[in-house]
């Protein structure tokens, strides 16, 4: 590995900095001690308990309900309808944009997939609306559900995927390509419905007082869902305060308001009384959104040296038969290896089950999935080492646009990782490697990348009289650190310790966080807060250097530093004086200062921005019994700007463990006669628990990139699923020979002649 650059140290960071410094969680204790408050858990006076009573067919129409048995039960206070629904402003199927989804609140009788809201009982205690919902024994007039994603005959191009992302790219003559090839590879990848599983489901607790609206619900876009809330019910935004500090996960599924929540806040329209509605586990697969199932074609053409001619990348994925999101998987083509030719296209087919969303890494890791085994696959038919097809096919520019790399170190990442790991020592031909209890053993390697997103942020910072400060923004802490790495940026936007800042976040009265989604929560709001911090600092040195009793009077603005909670003349220490003694002298209690963060479209229309690694994946398989278990993953990223590291390798090893559940694990059964899910709970949907996680190590590779924000912040949170799933799969036939095109993995893969390629 001599040929790569040298791993090179990370710079040190100023003593008093929180910026870089890996410190614990804010809310840690809070948390571990069960003092931080969830959405149920609040119990407003008088609240009453709803439960949703969902269908057991997927097509269809409800043709009778037993409410009479429902409210004759003891303690239920009300049963909820499509006949006695609170009325709404607007259309619940009406949608405004690509982060709106259609929603089930009862508006018809109409079914439209299993597990769709049918009706909603309210009690004085949750066993009793419990009761009440079995009590209502509905009868349906069903229809035979379409489930089948590889019925051509139903397959359409949708007019775009992902959120509004162009159906079709071309660059280049694919077919001309492929067939000036030397070699060529065709084959097909198939990829699961998978379903989010936080921990917290969707829980509500909604209070009305008049128009005005009071809810406690895990949101990772409060702004939006107010505004959901608002069209839909018909009352300003204003008149709807949302609380949602902490989120027991979110993945995507919390980005929108979902048809749970707004049952919630209707029902509790109806009894005029708060109301708690949380879904079940088993409710969470159906009126939540979901990863829809692909299956993708890729048809690579290469020539004597191992370089691509041409790479065609055609997905097909599926939507509910009455909304539109469409996994934009081939779109991961776009960026990653250089041809001088590349087709990505889309067909998706109309199925009755509740509607795909955004769920980590949204095109990127279903699609990655099938680009990195077929890398995998060309590369051994070429003869090559892995690591090396990938080298001598490295894009030094975005190969679909032709733009520059605002940064790249995705080099230095295979090459730090592939040294931690040893790929030096990889035996080229499959099924070479044993370990000493005669286990297969396989490695294998996987390219990571995620786009920067950015949205639109504001935040609020105060300094305050007493020389400390206070910066605020309707941010939210999803488990990925939030509360800790946003109040570093906070400190360091004011030049104060970290414990002299105060940092508010969690309700929609703040100013507008934008949305915890996309990787690029922290980018977004962070930059905003810097914004907010900087704004103050340069308000309080305009009040110094105006002022004649100040030892800055008269010194240029722009000459003047800050420094830990003082005002400095450039390197002149004795030209200073506190925050505090430029408020005391103005008779102020604070000065406030505003940003707002927000992607630059004249950069970006420039420079392709992404974060890149690698995931090296060492699997052993038991020849005999085809047990499949992940010993190690060593994963290499560059992401930018690094706010908190300890944070960073933790979204790191969480989205490494994601990519393992991916390949081996995830799927979500479904009954091809009733269109229900079968394995609707956390007993028999597997996800990896500890046990499966062997060996993990995330290494952070140093990036400085001066286009993608004020900050360089890129987004680690969904990157490491992008670059596992390909590791471990290619892994699995380094150790086997068996190439599986079908995921996720199992035994009866490794036994099964007939379902795997060799």
């Amino acid at each position: 590995m001599s040929d790569f650059a040298p791993i090179v140290a990370p710079a040190r960071q100023p003593q008093r900095a929180s910026i870089g410094q890996p410190l614990k969680r804010r809310e840690g204790v809070a948390k571990v001690t069960g003092s931080a408050v969830y959405a149920a858990d609040n119990h407003p006076p008088g609240m009453l308990y709803a439960v949703m009573a969902v269908s057991t067919i997927a097509n269809g129409r409800v043709s009778g309900l037993d409410v009479a048995a429902a409210k004759a039960h003891p303690g239920v206070v009300e049963v909820m309808t499509p006949a006695n629904r609170p009325p709404l402003a607007k259309d619940p199927d009406d949608r405004d944009n690509p982060f709106m989804f259609r929603l089930d609140v009862l508006q018809n009788d109409r079914v439209r997939y299993a597990n769709q809201p049918i009706a909603v009982v309210v009690a004085e205690t949750f066993e009793a609306a419990t009761e009440g919902a079995a009590l209502l024994a509905p009868t349906y007039e069903a229809e035979p559900p379409q489930l089948d994603m590889n019925a051509d005959a139903a397959a359409f191009v949708p007019d775009s995927v992902g959120p509004g992302a162009p159906t079709q790219a071309v660059v280049g003559d694919v077919e001309a390509g492929l067939a000036e090839a030397s070699q060529r590879l065709d084959a097909t990848y198939e990829t699961p419905d998978q379903y989010h599983n936080p921990m917290e489901p969707h829980a509500i607790v909604a209070a009305w007082d008049g128009d005005r609206l009071v809810i406690d619900s895990p949101s990772q876009a409060m702004t939006i869902a107010r505004g959901r809330l608002a069209g839909l019910f018909g009352i300003a935004a204003d008149d709807i305060f949302i609380r949602s500090p902490f989120l027991g996960g979110g993945f995507g599924c919390k980005g929108a308001m979902m048809s749970p929540q707004v049952l919630g806040a209707l029902a509790a329209r109806l009894v005029n009384r708060p109301v708690k509605l949380v879904p079940t586990r088993a409710q969470m697969y159906g009126p939540l959104g979901h990863r829809g199932a692909t299956r993708q074609t890729l048809r690579l053409g290469l020539d004597d040296a191992g370089r691509l001619t041409a790479l065609s990348h055609h997905a097909r994925t599926t939507s509910s038969v009455f909304d539109e999101f469409f996994e934009p998987a081939a779109n991961i083509s776009h960026t990653l290896y250089a041809s001088p030719a590349i087709s990505t296209s889309h067909d998706a087919v109309r199925v009755h089950t509740g509607t795909p969303m955004f769920m980590r890494g949204p095109g990127e890791a279903s699609g990655s999935v099938a680009l990195e085994s077929a890398i995998d696959e060309a590369a051994h038919a070429c003869g090559m080492d892995p690591l090396a097809f990938r080298l001598a096919n490295y894009a030094e520019q975005e190969p679909i646009s032709g733009k520059p790399f605002s940064s790249k170190r995705l080099y230095d990442c295979y090459a730090q990782a592939a040294e931690r790991f040893g790929w030096a020592k990889r035996v080229l031909a499959p099924r070479s490697m044993r370990d000493e209890n005669g286990l297969c053993v396989g490695w294998g390697l996987g390219t990571a990348t995620f786009p920067v997103v950015m949205f639109e942020a504001e935040a609020r910072a105060i300094i305050r009289a007493d020389g400390t400060g206070v910066v605020e923004t309707g941010a939210q802490d999803m488990g990925q650190g939030a509360w800790t790495a946003l109040a570093q940026i906070a400190a360091d936007s004011l030049a104060l310790e970290l414990d002299r800042t105060v940092f508010n976040a969690g309700a929609s009265d703040l100013p507008d966080a934008g949305v915890a989604g996309g990787s690029g929560h922290t980018a977004t709001v962070g930059n905003a807060i810097d914004a907010a911090g900087r704004d103050a600092i340069a308000r309080l040195i305009d009040m110094a250097v105006d002022d004649a009793d100040s030892p800055l009077h008269g010194v240029p603005a722009e000459q003047v530093v800050a420094r830990w909670g003082r005002l400095q003349a450039g390197d002149d220490a004795a030209r200073s004086e506190s925050y505090a003694d430029v408020l005391r002298r103005a008779g102020m209690a604070e000065v406030e200062g505003h940003g707002r963060g927000r992607a630059d479209a004249d950069v970006a229309e420039r420079y392709a921005m992404h974060a890149h690694g690698a995931v090296f994946a060492e699997v052993k398989v038991d020849p005999d019994l085809g047990q499949i278990r992940v010993t190690r993953l060593v994963g290499a990223f560059a992401a930018g700007r690094v706010i908190n590291p300890r944070m960073v390798e933790s979204q790191f090893f969480g989205a490494m463990i994601w990519g393992l559940g991916f390949a081996l694990h995830e799927k979500a059964e479904t009954d091809p006669r009733s269109g229900r899910i079968m394995n609707a709970d956390l007993a028999e949907y597997r996800v990896p628990v500890n046990a499966d996680v062997a060996g993990i190590e995330a290494l952070v590779i140093e990036e400085h990139d001066p286009h993608v924000n004020v900050l360089g912040i890129k987004g680690v949170g969904e990157i490491g699923v992008t670059g596992t799933v390909g590791a471990i799969a290619n892994a699995v036939w380094h150790a086997t020979g068996r190439r599986v095109r079908r995921f996720p993995i199992g035994i009866a893969d490794m036994l099964d002649d007939d379902a795997a390629t060799g």
